[in-house]
């Protein structure tokens, strides 16, 4: 348990990260989960929800929630995929 004021601002500080994190993280799967579900499909709407998922994933490792290079590996994947189509 914190004792000290800053680190109790600390604590503080990473429960409302991590819980933006997590919200971040959750939306960014459902973004990836479309996707593949949608290169199943017609080729339309896989672009569509590809693109999605991009921007997406670009945002998200903008602001450092997710690793740029974690975030090209999978945008590289789902183009891949898309463009085999």
């Amino acid at each position: 348990m914190a004792n000290h004021k800053q680190a109790i601002k600390r604590n503080r500080q990473n429960l409302v990260r991590a819980a933006r994190n997590r919200y971040y993280m959750s939306t960014a799967r459902t973004f990836v989960k479309r996707a593949r579900l949608a290169l199943a499909g017609e080729e339309g709407a896989a672009a569509d929800a590809v693109q999605k998922a991009t921007n997406y994933l670009d945002r998200i490792a903008g602001k450092g929630v997710i690793p740029k290079k974690r975030a090209s590996r999978l945008k590289s994947r789902l183009t891949r995929q898309l463009n085999a189509l």
